[in-house]
């Protein structure tokens, strides 16, 4: 899973400006996302900014005493249009045709600051070629993909109960009903994997009702009490064996040693919450968990599955000849 930090956005920001022509009057970034980008590039420029509604009307943003006042862009010689990604090109493509509805006295260029392996179609310049899976600091917990994704409660989406709160008694269920969030997903989250006990279902679930979070399943330890749950103490294990269960694409974990339990065990991506870490499998992992797979497959479909495998083989084989011939071609 490749993951970029808004840090690293700031500094590929600054590596695409360094990529851009110097006649570069003004930055134009695409909502939402884009005027994150948009921003920290028009300060690596020292020029002002606009969102594209504010470019097909003639409005800047207020830049404070920096900038003179401009009541028109007559004075612009050079304009820039900027997301923070381009995936499959539809909002880049979508934007270009509403710019080139206008008369603009001006030359208009594109770009992003990250782009997928064909993105380069849809503009000019780009820092970075960022190919999917991929997932961002400012959207995985809003990303359209949360139904393919495990994430855990408590130190995600709400913070960590006290130890005089932690009781498995009255203090802990108060915690349970009054705890705030500290993100509420616009989007229903595949599953949410928790250490809390199955006992404490009922108050969950209206917690997470109270607050608007959607979800397909809900995971709880099916233990009689805390002590028995100590004593174990097996909670990466059991939220690994969860995540292989889901078949889910990544896992949101809060606790940095937990995080990395689940990776080594499952072979699979761990989005450390605290840390703003992604932890991806080492490449020997990846290769024994698709061996794993391989074999399983084989066993369920002894028939089906080599004829897919031998399709996708001769699919993949084609394409890769097309590549080389439009490469030698120019």
């Amino acid at each position: 899973m490749n993951y970029k930090t808004v840090a690293e956005l700031n500094e590929d920001a600054r590596r695409l400006a360094k990529k851009l022509p110097q006649e570069i009057d003004l930055v134009a970034g695409i909502p939402r996302s884009g005027l994150l980008a948009a921003n920290l590039l028009c300060l690596h420029l020292d020029v002002p900014m606009t969102d594209i509604d504010g470019l097909c009307e003639g409005r800047l943003f207020d830049t404070g005493s920096r900038f003179e006042h401009r009541d028109s862009f007559d004075e612009f010689d050079s304009v820039f249009v900027v997301d923070d990604s381009v995936l499959t090109g539809g909002q880049m493509s979508e934007t270009r045709e509403r710019v080139a509805e206008h008369d603009f006295p001006f030359d208009t260029t594109f770009g992003a600051v990250y782009i997928s392996s064909r993105g380069h179609r849809y503009v000019d310049y780009w820092s970075e070629t960022v190919s999917s899976p991929r997932i961002f600091e400012w959207n995985i917990l809003h990303h359209t993909r949360l139904t393919d994704f495990c994430v855990d409660i408590d130190g995600v989406l709400c913070r960590d109960p006290t130890p005089e709160e932690n009781d498995d008694g009255r203090n802990y269920r108060e915690f349970l009903r009054t705890v705030e969030p500290n993100v509420t997903p616009k989007r229903p989250i595949g599953w949410l994997v928790t250490s809390r006990l199955e006992k404490y279902r009922p108050e969950t679930e209206r917690w997470l009702d109270k607050h608007g979070i959607e979800y397909d399943t809900l995971v709880m330890m099916d233990l009689p009490d805390m002590e028995t749950r100590q004593k174990r103490g097996n909670y990466g294990q059991y939220k690994a064996d969860a995540y292989d269960s889901a078949d889910a694409d990544l896992f949101i974990e809060s606790n940095p040693s937990q995080a990395a339990e689940i990776c080594r065990k499952t072979n699979r991506p761990v989005f450390c919450y605290d840390t703003n870490e992604m932890l991806n499998p080492s490449i020997v992992g990846r290769s024994r968990r698709s061996v794993t797979e391989g074999v399983s497959n084989i066993k369920q479909e002894p028939v089906m599955f080599p004829a897919r495998a031998a399709y996708h083989l001769s699919s993949r084989c084609y394409h890769w000849v097309l590549r080389s011939r439009k490469s030698e071609n120019g």
